[in-house]
């Protein structure tokens, strides 16, 4: 007789959409009127099964249905909602704190009207510093703004903590990862030709060559850091130009060129693992550091500094790791060519209860394409560790 772990369910999916009032920050332009929010998941619910937990799969922009981590966890008896924010398809405006008021939307639904009595956040890939980030500020309300200073009340959202957090194949954060990945060579942000050649990664001339040296890595990160910082001082100042002009709630749009030249790319001794080496997760490095679909590649002011500034976004998975106190559960892939695994060591460590596991799933990919016993693997692990942790019974 087949155990729970391997019965094969059917997965019914159930499309819906939640909708509520908002506040509007803007009030006293727009004479005090509330916006009216939307957004749309799906729940994928295993037919048979009588299961009292949910994952909730969010993503700062993706609704995750299609992807098989959601999909091979319904199948296996464990019901999913795959969460869409307000932000579907396109990051180039995204404030995180009112993704956080989304994710609030969204746990509430899963305890309140479908009954869920343990509601688990399953932080994939830039779902994992979003969940850390939700859960600390269920826990520890504190955010009465943005970065830019406009008014998001996620300390009275009334937000409800998750019983459980899961990380897997999560990257620390959206803003972290950026920088970690950022162009260090490019100096002009509107001529990225302009270049720095001792830093261009993709420029054969360049003397510094992989394996790359202790030097040059720790001259490499600080120039990332360091251009970083210089695109928050213009957006700072083109945000504080148009309170000056009597405009303070317009915005700008800009481009980010050259998002994708980390050392690790082609150095496989940096953050090793069982990756291919000379490959990232969306192909060759070298043309997607500059192809229009980019990380990062389009922003406004506001949403650079929510949830891309190194400095100044508040997404950071392992700092929010620290106020959580629920039970976290990371698995790493080691061959992830997008999170490499000093990614969940980090989130690991900034867990500061004992109640945490870290595991890693040898050979498998970001995404498991094409690796179902990887991702057999990695349904396995996390529903054992929900049965002994007595969420699923």
């Amino acid at each position: 007789m087949a155990t729970a772990s391997e019965t094969q369910f059917e997965v019914e999916r159930i499309p819906f959409h939640l909708v509520w009032r908002e506040k509007s920050p803007f009030k006293e332009t727009y004479g005090g009127a509330a916006d009216v929010i939307a957004v749309e998941g799906q729940h994928l619910k295993p037919r048979g099964a009588s299961a009292k937990a949910v994952l909730v799969f969010m993503h700062p922009t993706g609704t995750m249905n299609l992807l098989p981590m959601p999909n091979a966890f319904a199948a296996a008896g464990i019901p999913c909602l795959t969460c869409g924010s307000r932000y579907p398809w396109n990051d180039s405006a995204l404030i995180m704190e009112k993704v956080l008021l989304d994710l609030g939307q969204y746990v509430r639904y899963a305890r309140e009207t479908l009954g869920y009595e343990n509601v688990i956040l399953a932080g994939w890939s830039g779902g994992g510093s979003l969940s850390m980030f939700y859960q600390s500020q269920a826990e520890k309300p504190s955010i009465e703004a943005t970065p830019a200073g406009d008014p998001v009340d996620v300390k009275g959202a009334g937000l409800v903590a998750a019983n459980a957090v899961l990380q897997l194949a999560s990257h620390v954060s959206r803003a972290i990862t950026l920088t970690e990945w950022i162009d260090a060579s490019i100096f002009d942000e509107q001529d990225p030709t302009r270049r720095d050649p001792e830093l261009d990664l993709y420029d054969p001339r360049n003397p510094n060559q992989p394996p790359y040296s202790s030097v040059f890595q720790e001259r490499y990160a600080k120039a990332q850091i360091a251009r970083s910082q210089k695109i928050d001082d213009w957006v700072l100042e083109q945000l504080a130009s148009l309170r000056r002009a009597g405009r303070p709630h317009d915005e700008r749009a800009f481009v980010v060129h050259g998002t994708m030249a980390a050392p690790c790319w082609l150095d496989p001794t940096i953050d090793a693992n069982d990756r291919k080496p000379g490959v990232c997760y969306m192909g060759d490095p070298r043309t997607v550091n500059m192809m229009p679909a980019g990380l990062a590649r389009y922003s406004s002011l506001r949403a650079w500094l929510s949830q891309w500034s190194f400095r100044r976004s508040r997404a950071d998975g392992p700092k929010c790791a620290g106020d959580v106190s629920v039970p976290v559960l990371v698995i790493e892939n080691s061959a992830d060519d997008a999170c490499t695994p000093s990614h969940a060591r980090r989130i690991f460590a900034g867990v500061q209860h004992a109640d945490k596991e870290l595991h890693t799933i040898k050979g498998a990919g970001h995404y498991y394409f094409g690796q179902p016993d990887k991702l057999a693997e990695a349904v396995r692990l996390t529903r054992g560790w929900l049965e002994k942790k007595g969420f699923l019974r």
